[in-house]
């Protein structure tokens, strides 16, 4: 089992080293996609072993927890990284035609895929500090690809991307100093128990806010998020798909886990404030996008946007809440990621990304313009499409709640998405190229276009399905809830049959 939960972590890490030693030879983005693809395997076993098990879990090296390193994987973890998987896979054949040499030689695949590395590690962690030091592989890595040009531009956006996130950072790490002063561990099972074993619940609570803060900037909720429309248009495409589909939402995976694992002692004061800043999330993101006329800014505001329906199914707290909120996670990084990729296709067709300067994609290329309806329509929340359901489920949970304002915003925020696809779909798809140039497929020669094609194609597909035939994924995404909400199983397959120490 433990080499089972860590091989999803190792190869990416392995194929880091191999690919670094090989970047100024083509056979390294070759070995990259290939690891690319025993990653997906390695999680697909996990995931077969979750599903029979329930939970698993692996003291790393012997020790026993809570004084070793523990790997655990629940169906939520499972999941965020058979996800992971797919779009590092979808991404990696996507670089076969975007990427220039000259950043493969500077290290793209290598950076690459120790990001995934770093991601998978923070979805598989079972104790705070690792998830520390997974957050810091992620960030080392995503600043690494973010300034890889070297422009103007990347330099600005990664100066403000570190500096926001080292702050969240010294609050993340000020917190776990201040839980393990109060508590003695820091492994997450172990916690589950400590925390509520302190006399001095007053002090779980600030170092709750301490969480929700150093988290929140993470994944980019209100009024923390000014650090992801200012960075996330200026790498190359295949970047931005892979931090649009997978960065934030480690952030909210944290949330998740925190809050309903170690931070359940007052739930009306960080649920409800939760509540609210999901509801500011949504808005101000929407309002954001409408407010851009560049393609990928649109979609970076929209990241905000969707992140505020995540965090409304942890804070509404209800098993249907938590199951819609599990579900709009694997939604989202489906769409999200397949979106940036549309927009790399179109500026390499239409020469540009403003929507103003480019145009005529429909009558060019009415393949990609159909691929673009897709995930466009799904992240609208248009039935049958994965965002319908996703978006039924939350305003479903908010209205037996009786949160009619909160349902109200979310429906609002759904229809300004619509109000921004729309205005992609009829700038840059639909009215004639203003300059008069004629975006044909054949500007881009086919070995670049078919890599970059093929990946949006696979993830349309994926949307779609999840879309036709929902009932499993939404079943699957109900039992995740119930482990959030009953943790023993989670705690038992940690700590085996001994409880959570106070």
């Amino acid at each position: 089992m433990s080499w089972l939960l860590a091989l999803p972590i190792a190869i990416p890490f392995v194929t880091a080293v191999i690919v670094y030693l090989l970047r100024n030879r083509a056979l390294g983005r070759w070995i990259s996609l290939a690891g690319s693809l025993a990653s997906l395997a390695a999680s697909a076993a996990l995931m077969v072993a979750v599903l029979r098990d329930g939970v698993v879990a692996a003291q790393m090296g012997g020790w026993p927890a809570p004084f070793g390193i523990s790997l655990v994987a629940d169906y939520l973890s499972a999941v965020m990284v058979v996800i992971t998987a797919i779009t590092g896979l979808a991404t990696a054949v996507y670089a076969l035609g975007e990427i220039e040499e000259r950043l493969e030689r500077l290290g793209y695949h290598a950076l690459f895929q120790v990001l995934i590395a770093g991601v998978t590690g923070a979805f598989l962690t079972g104790d705070l500090f690792n998830l520390y030091v997974w957050f810091e592989v992620m960030l080392i890595a995503s600043f690494g690809l973010l300034v890889l040009g070297g422009s103007k531009e990347q330099l600005d956006a990664g100066i403000k991307y570190v500096a926001l996130n080292l702050v969240s950072t010294l609050v993340f790490l000020s917190g776990i100093g201040l839980l393990y002063g109060v508590t003695g561990t820091l492994n997450l099972a172990d916690l589950h128990g400590a925390v509520a074993a302190v006399e001095d619940q007053a002090l779980i609570t600030v170092i709750a806010m301490m969480f929700m803060v150093g988290f929140g900037v993470k994944a980019a909720v209100f009024p923390l998020f000014f650090w992801l429309p200012a960075s996330y248009h200026t790498p190359s495409f295949a970047v931005s798909a892979v931090f649009a589909g997978l960065l934030t939402k480690v952030g909210v995976y944290a949330l998740m886990r925190m809050f309903t694992l170690v931070f359940v002692g007052d739930v009306g004061f960080t649920h409800e404030i939760l509540i609210w800043v999901s509801a500011l999330t949504m808005l101000t993101g929407v309002l954001g996008a409408a407010a851009q006329t560049d393609f990928r800014k649109i979609l970076s505001f929209h990241i905000i946007s969707q992140i505020g329906y995540m965090t409304l199914g942890l804070a509404l707290y209800t098993p249907l809440a938590l199951m819609g909120g599990v579900f709009y996670l694997v939604h989202h990084i489906i769409v999200k990621a397949n979106l940036f990729l549309v927009a790399g296709v179109a500026q390499k067709l239409a020469g540009g990304t403003d929507l103003e300067r480019i145009g005529g994609l429909y009558k060019s290329s009415p393949l990609l313009a159909a691929l673009f309806v897709v995930p466009a329509f799904s992240l609208a929340g248009f039935p049958p499409l994965s965002g319908f359901w996703a978006k039924f489920l939350i305003v479903k949970a908010s209205i037996e709640l009786g949160e009619w304002l909160i349902a109200f915003v979310a429906l609002f925020v759904g229809l300004l998405t619509i109000f921004s696809m729309t205005k992609i779909w009829g700038m840059a798809f639909w009215k004639p190229h203003p300059e008069g140039i004629e975006p044909t497929p054949d500007r881009v020669p086919a070995r670049i276009r078919v890599p970059m094609m093929l990946p949006i194609a696979g993830l349309a597909a994926m949307t779609v399905l999840i879309g036709f035939f929902p009932e499993p994924f939404v079943q699957f995404a109900e039992t995740a809830a119930v482990q959030l909400l009953e943790p023993a199983a989670y705690v038992e397959a940690v700590l085996g049959l001994r409880e959570a120490r106070p």
